[in-house]
């Protein structure tokens, strides 16, 4: 099967690359460094709308998983245009010039995220839910919607709602790690707020699984199916490192240091998310329960 990845060098991107290729399949990556262009890398400049849309007729499915990282800045009015311009532009542009092709890709598999749902609090949300309220929650509405013209075209989309992604490498767990090794980890806020998380393991197969199922439209929430608080989260990692969790970050410190909104969408936010979908299409989980996805992550 061939497949082209846009996002590539991301963390998600990185070990999905590696692993497809490691699997056989052939696989290109979307680059907008013009020099590294070659028979593996195809250029393009979503900014500026600009891709070479007969290069995407090779592949029998994209994998989209372009976008700024929305946890690594301070959200300023600048930095919540980037977040945005990362994934609306880069879709409506990808999204262009398939529908320009008179053999499209089969598929179009789209990174998105439950942040859609915005602050859940204890209730349980799941695909058929309503939008929240925030920013993120808009950002992933327009950026679903970007790719709505695709569907229209006859090519199967799937919007991956990606949860917290776990990986020693980076994201979330790779920030936590070492400062709990360092016996400053706490929870944040009251630690009653969800976390709807996943593993890279999973996710990876997911993507595969999204792909080869044929049935496999629309949203899908790409999380465990057992959500827990921060606090809960805080307790079991400080248990597998075995070091002490006694820090207890404010809510009101954490909107001083990262701003009241960035705060209470990211870090505050409660996401008791269920995958019913991918349950529903028969995909086995290889890690629900967080203990053991976090011993195996973390080889202990």
């Amino acid at each position: 099967m061939k497949l082209i990845v846009s996002g590539a060098s991301g963390l998600l991107g990185t070990e999905l690359v590696n692993f497809l290729q490691i699997s056989g399949f052939e696989v290109k990556s979307l680059v907008r460094d013009r020099k590294l262009q070659d028979n593996n890398h195809i250029f393009w400049d979503p900014e500026n709308k600009k891709i070479d849309a007969k290069a995407l007729q090779w592949a029998d499915a994209i994998i989209h998983l372009s976008g700024e990282n929305i946890a690594d800045r301070r959200w300023t009015i600048e930095q919540k245009r980037r977040i945005y311009n990362s994934r609306i532009k880069s879709t409506q542009t990808l999204v262009f010039a398939l529908c320009q092709l008179q053999h499209p890709p089969k598929c179009l598999i789209m990174a998105s995220a439950i942040g859609f749902y915005g602050n859940c609090g204890f209730r349980h949300c799941h695909e058929r839910t309503p939008q929240g309220h925030g920013f993120l929650a808009a950002l992933c509405h327009q950026w679903e919607a970007a790719a709505l013209p695709a569907e229209a075209k006859g090519i199967r989309v799937v919007n991956l709602r990606f949860g917290i992604i776990l990986s020693p490498k980076g994201g979330v767990l790779g920030k936590m790690v070492p400062v709990f090794q360092w016996g400053l980890g706490g929870r944040l806020g009251s630690g009653k707020q969800y976390m709807s998380w996943i593993t890279i393991d999973d996710v990876i197969r997911i993507v595969l699984f999204a792909i080869v199922n044929e049935n496999l439209k629309g949203p899908v929430n790409v999380v465990s199916p057992y959500p827990v608080t921060n606090a809960s989260f805080t307790k079991t990692l400080a248990k597998i490192l075995n070091r002490p969790a006694f820090f207890h970050v404010p809510a009101m410190v954490l909107k001083l240091i990262f701003g009241k909104e960035m705060a209470e969408e990211v870090l505050l936010s409660s996401t008791r998310v269920e995958p019913l979908r991918l349950t529903h299409a028969g995909y086995a989980f290889l890690y629900s329960d967080l203990e053991v996805a976090l011993r195996h992550l973390l080889k202990k």
